[in-house]
C-alpha cells in the first residue's frame, strides 16, 4: 500500500468513512454496529461534542481508515471511549498503529487519563489490535443486546495514558 498519513478527520470525510464502516458492517462480526450509516448519520456523528476523529488516506486520499475517540457516560470523567475501523483487505498493514499514534497523542493533550475499548468477544482481530497496543482486560460484559437482536459478550480493554 502506499505512503498512509493521518490527519484530522471532517465533514468531507464522512462519505469515504461511512462507506468503509458499511463494508465491515456488511460482513459481519467485528463491529457492534449493525445498521448502515449514511454520509448524513456519519456527519452527525462527526459533529458530537468532545469527540476527536482521524482519518488515514494513502497519497490519493482514499480513506483507509479512521478512529475516533468520545465520551461515554459509563467511564469516569478522566476516560474516553474509542473505536478503530480500517478498509476490509488492509489490516495488518500499520494503519492501526498510526492511527493510534496520533489519537494517543490528542487523547493526552486533551487530559485524559484512559481509553478505553469496548470490543464484541467474538472479534479477534479487535481484541488482538488493542492488545498489541497495550491495552488490559478490565471487564466482561455477558449478554449484550446489538442493534438487531443479536446477543455477543463485550470485552472493556483500558489504556493508561
Amino acid at each position: 500500500m502506499k505512503n498512509i498519513t493521518v490527519r484530522p478527520a471532517g465533514a468531507l470525510d464522512c462519505r469515504g468513512m461511512a462507506d468503509l464502516l458499511n463494508d465491515v458492517i456488511k460482513i459481519g462480526g467485528t463491529t457492534a454496529y449493525v445498521t448502515p450509516f449514511s454520509t448524513e448519520m456519519m456527519k452527525a456523528k462527526v459533529k458530537e461534542p468532545g469527540t476527536v476523529w482521524h482519518v488515514a488516506e494513502t497519497d490519493a486520499g482514499e480513506i483507509v481508515g479512521f478512529q475516533w475517540l468520545e465520551r461515554n457516560p459509563d467511564l469516569d470523567k478522566n476516560s474516553m471511549s474509542i473505536a478503530t475501523f480500517t478498509k476490509v483487505g488492509a489490516t495488518g498493514l500499520g494503519i492501526g498503529s498510526k492511527l493510534f499514534d496520533v489519537t494517543r497523542k490528542a487523547a493526552i493533550d486533551l487530559g485524559y487519563t484512559y481509553i478505553h475499548a469496548i470490543i464484541r468477544a467474538d472479534n479477534d482481530s479487535g481484541l488482538t489490535y488493542y492488545q498489541s497496543r497495550g491495552f488490559e482486560d478490565v471487564q466482561r460484559l455477558r449478554s449484550q443486546k446489538l442493534d438487531d437482536g443479536t446477543i455477543v459478550d463485550k470485552i472493556v480493554k483500558r489504556y493508561r495514558l
